[in-house]
């Protein structure tokens, strides 16, 4: 029986395809695509006549017979699921890169964000759109600067400005294409043959034009004010580049004492308190005190005299008692709008403080009395400016106390020198021990609070009035109306994903202050301007602003420190040199991001489709950042925001939700992931990850990964092996309802899967598809066929319907996966037959079938329904009767069937996967029955015997083998 067995397997039509089953990733992925740098981009941005699958045309030529499948024709009249995000602009699609720092190698999160690009530039692309997707870079700001200014540290060298900027472009150059050649090795497609860098000389001088176009829209201005201020990087900080953390900060309470003035004009000097009446006023910021002039209460409390001579809110008079900061009874009660415009005095200097309103002063810390320092505050400021008092700001760049301290005499002259050029924050001591030495420290104690820190130095803030540039939010300038209403409206006007993204970005721009795009550093484009030394004002005449426009773009914007004024100036302005300076500030490196759009999409010297771009994406910190800069400069200009589409994605954590860090040892490079596995894993990882929040990785996530790739591996190794040999569709008559079922099963599903595809929801519809191919595909249709394919004569008409639905589906899921998986699909097609790839010659290439519509009667769904639940409650006994050894196949069975199943009873057969159904009693012993619909199905052991050939137990006993088997080896 074992030699019969053995000789038999020749006879039989095996699976075979050259298709590896393992990819060896690592080895072949750089080969195939340094391939694809030849030929993928330029396909892909390719103007298309039509979305029209046409390149099977040779397979169907002789399928248009009556009652034969045309898979074009049988779906010419459904409606594409995607149609709702084709662009308007001549079916393409743009994808505009938000460029990432020119700066280290790439990270995990690095791959995120692009391979998630990459998924949705080749989505669109697969359905039939010219796509378009140019890789940019930041190559300007501070964290390039930090690297530079750190080497020539260690080289204890003092650079020039120029030298800098030498260095700078460099490092921006080296590290733009060591990362070029990083996302390459992730299997992405773009045109990085002429990515956008910031830091070229028609870069910056776009840059700077858009500038121009801000200031002549009249919403660039310049003045003094308190801003964000990094005294580590020394220079000024956008609301994006500040980060709140936890600092620990001296908590003090401190007596301004009321002048006798203010006594007499309220009549305080009738009460008997132990000391003058004082205003207590509550700080952590101790440092700012020499810089008061004003104390702010809230106009809408009362306010109480205490017998120790405090005067505090009286809603927190209780708390402040229980504290131990005061002590004693209330003498009076006072109206806060008595106390305007009157004075206490510092302790620290005896300058005046004016007593001001102002409705921000909260009664939940606090005294109710707050100390106003319109240097180092933008409530402080704004406030004080009602008041028309100064704006006091003896800080330097660096955050140590200047000179102004002994001009405008902000200490007492004993101790004067002792503050000049020491740090704000080391010279909080001694202004403490000050306070106590005049008894005006009533309480001290150290807390833990948050508080804004630099995000590139990870150092604390300050507040810093100095003279600044800024775009203005509330000015209007377009219709009557503000770059923030302006900008509102345009994020009503952009879809998000996920949804709630717009949440996050209109309350930002509601509530965020001028953009001060103004920074004191070397790396970046200058503002360039000429001020006039007379009246300080900055020229924005387009005579001038040309010229520096065509000298950037000709020298790049070193021309600006290389070279004197008067040679920056055209002719016409050469003799009145003397009277301008050089305008010496930097832009901030979020004006250069957000204004990429400006510089690629509505340039001509990119292959980078159009704007408005149909989709923005980056991670959702960047709803503050460069989302936020790019809204605000389209609305400047265009009064339009550069996008349609805003979709954002989580950080990259590991497996126990923490974050990445070399010093927990959980990093994992992206260079290490493909190394070992192969880009096609950390692309699938992308793609089955709920990216919207935040996404995990580690070893065990990607051994997991592995083994889902290598399923899908083998599911289309399994469909290419078993098309071998076709060369056409089988017509339609000889599809049985089996075959019928599972195309209509998976028309269904990889429409639904589409649609989530079309919809960014890539882990719902891997979700999905994954759930056909284990289930439906691999678990029913595939284990039914089997049996057909194997033993069933080569051009039989069910073996030939069989084969017709593998490559049906075969097709269909190579061009659903090749957008995540395009390594793999490109492989696949090297092995496919002419009836599955067409005349595809790689994946770019590759088009789909339709699947063919059949009408899949009531009649028909019902008869697959019973087969479903039989298979389920049938293959639950048989694999107990496996575990206890009763028998080894449900071949080995035989089903008698209720005499209303007879037209069903080879249907049931196929699905059950046993011998023979019959509608008859047998005098077999009843091995286990089932009860489905008040109907009952007996099943008995097979009565006939194994055929050594197809294994099925349909032989008689004086036969080689069964009547089957027998025809199809006569005929062979």
């Amino acid at each position: 029986m074992d030699q019969a067995q053995k000789d038999y397997k020749d006879t039989l039509i095996l699976p075979k395809t050259d298709f590896p089953m393992k990819g060896n990733l690592p080895q072949k992925e750089p080969e195939r695509y340094k391939k694809w740098q030849e030929y993928a981009y330029s396909t892909m941005s390719k103007a298309r006549t039509s979305s029209t699958r046409t390149s099977l045309n040779k397979v169907k030529q002789s399928q248009t017979n009556q009652g034969e499948i045309n898979p074009n024709k049988a779906n010419q009249n459904e409606t594409n699921t995607t149609n709702k995000n084709k662009s308007s602009t001549n079916n393409t699609f743009t994808l505009h890169d938000g460029p990432p720092y020119a700066n280290g190698h790439l990270h995990v999160g690095h791959a995120l964000n692009k391979i998630l690009k990459d998924f949705i530039i080749k989505y669109h692309y697969f359905q039939g759109r010219q796509v378009f997707y140019t890789p940019g870079w930041d190559c300007h700001g501070l964290p390039i600067e930090q690297q530079v200014s750190n080497a020539y540290e260690a080289e204890k060298k003092i650079p020039t400005k120029l030298e800098i900027r030498e260095a700078c472009r460099k490092h921006a150059e080296k590290f733009v294409e060591i990362q070029k050649n990083e996302f390459l090795s992730f299997g992405i497609v773009g045109d990085f043959d002429n990515p956008y860098k910031t830091m070229k000389y028609k870069f910056e001088a776009d840059i700077y034009r858009a500038l121009v176009k801000v200031a002549k829209a009249g919403l660039l201005t310049q003045r003094s004010k308190p801003i964000f201020w990094s005294w580590a990087a020394k220079s000024a900080l956008a609301e994006a580049e500040v980060e709140y953390k936890d600092k620990r900060s001296d908590s003090i309470f401190v007596a301004f004492s009321l002048q006798t003035s203010t006594l007499k004009a309220l009549n305080l000097e009738s009460f008997s308190t132990k000391v003058t009446p004082y205003m207590l006023i509550w700080t952590t910021t101790p440092w700012t005190l020499p810089s008061n002039v004003a104390i702010a209460l809230n106009p809408n409390e009362s306010y109480v005299l205490v017998s120790n001579g405090a005067i505090v809110a009286k809603k927190l008079y209780e708390k402040l008692k229980e504290r131990g900061v005061i002590e004693g009874e209330i003498l009076a009660t006072i109206e806060s709008k008595n106390f305007e415009k009157h004075y206490a005095t510092n302790p620290l200097n005896n300058r005046d403080s004016m007593l001001i309103l102002a409705e921000y002063v909260s009664m939940e810390d606090g005294s109710g009395a707050v100390h106003n320092a319109p240097g180092h505050g933008e409530d402080d400021y704004f406030t004080c400016l009602k008041y028309d008092l100064p704006v006091i700001m003896p800080v330097d760049d660096s955050g140590c106390f200047d000179e102004s301290i002994i001009t405008l005499g902000l200490f007492e002259k004993e101790v004067i020198d002792e503050f000049v050029g020491i740090h704000i924050f080391k010279a909080q001591k001694r202004i403490l021990e000050i306070l106590k030495d005049k008894n005006a420290l009533l309480h001290h104690e150290e807390i833990v609070h948050s508080y804004p820190h630099c995000w590139r130095t990870n150092k604390p803030i300050i507040f810093r009035a100095t003279k600044q540039w800024f775009i203005l939010m509330d000015k209007p300038y377009y219709n009557g109306k503000t770059l923030r209403q302006v900008a509102l409206q345009e994020i009503e006007n952009t879809r998000f994903y996920p949804k709630n993204g717009i949440n996050r970005i209109k309350s930002m721009v509601e509530n965020r202050p001028d953009w001060c795009i103004s920074r004191q550093r070397d790396w970046g484009v200058p503002i360039a301007f000429f001020i006039d030394k007379e009246s300080g004002e900055p020229l924005f005449d387009e005579i001038l602003t040309s010229h520096i426009e065509s000298l950037f773009e000709s020298h790049g914007c070193d021309v600006w420190w290389e070279r004197e004024i008067i040679d920056l100036l055209p002719d016409s302005y050469k003799d009145k040199a003397n009277l301008y300076e050089k305008n010496m500030h930097i832009l901030d490196v979020w004006f250069d991001s957000g204004s990429t759009w400006f510089a690629v999409l509505d340039s001509k010297d990119y292959n980078s489709g159009y704007a408005p771009a149909d989709v923005y994406l980056e991670g959702s910190d960047q709803h503050r950042g460069w989302f936020q800069s790019s809204l605000l400069l389209g609305c400047a200009i265009n009064h339009k925001a550069p996008f349609k589409t805003i979709i954002t994605h989580g950080f990259t954590i590991d497996e126990k939700s923490e974050k990445m860090s070399k010093s927990k040892g959980n990093v994992l490079a992206p260079s290490k992931i493909i190394s070992e596995s192969g880009s096609e894993i950390l692309r699938l990882w992308v793609a089955l990850s709920d990216y919207q929040n935040d996404v995990k990785i580690s070893q065990n996530i990607l051994k997991q990964v592995s083994e889902n790739y290598l399923k899908l591996r083998n599911t289309i190794r399994f469909l290419l092996a078993n098309t071998q040999g076709l060369t056409k569709l089988s017509s339609s008559e000889n599809f049985s309802i089996i075959d019928e079922w599972v195309l209509h099963e998976a028309k269904q599903v990889l429409n639904e899967v589409d649609t989530l595809f079309s919809e960014y929801e890539f882990s719902k519809g891997f979700q999905v598809l994954n759930g056909f191919i284990t289930a439906t595909l691999s678990g029913i249709y595939l284990d039914i066929c089997k049996d057909s394919l194997y033993c069933d004569t080569i051009d039989s008409n069910k073996r030939l319907a069989i084969q017709s639905v593998f490559a049906i589906l075969a097709n269909n899921i190579l061009h659903l996966l090749a957008p995540f998986l395009t390594y793999t699909i490109d492989e696949a097609l090297d092995y496919a037959p002419f009836v599955i790839k067409g005349e595809a010659k790689n994946v770019f290439e590759l088009e789909k079938f339709a699947i063919p519509n059949f009408s899949f009667s009531e009649e028909k769904q019902e008869k697959i329904k019973l087969c479903l639940a039989l298979r389920s409650l049938f293959n639950e006994q048989v694999d107990k009767l496996k575990k206890e050894k009763v028998l080894k196949s449900s071949l080995e069975l035989s089903l008698s069937l209720p005499k209303e199943c007879e037209n069903s009873k080879d249907l049931i057969a196929d699905f059950l996967m046993v011998s023979e159904c019959v509608c008859e009693k047998t005098n077999s012993d009843i091995l286990f029955s089932i009860n489905l619909d008040n109907k009952t199905y007996h099943v008995y052991k097979a009565t006939k015997e194994k055929c050594p050939r197809c294994w099925q137990f349909k032989k008689d006993s004086n036969a080689e083998v069964c009547n089957r088997c027998s025809k199809v080896l006569s005929l062979s």
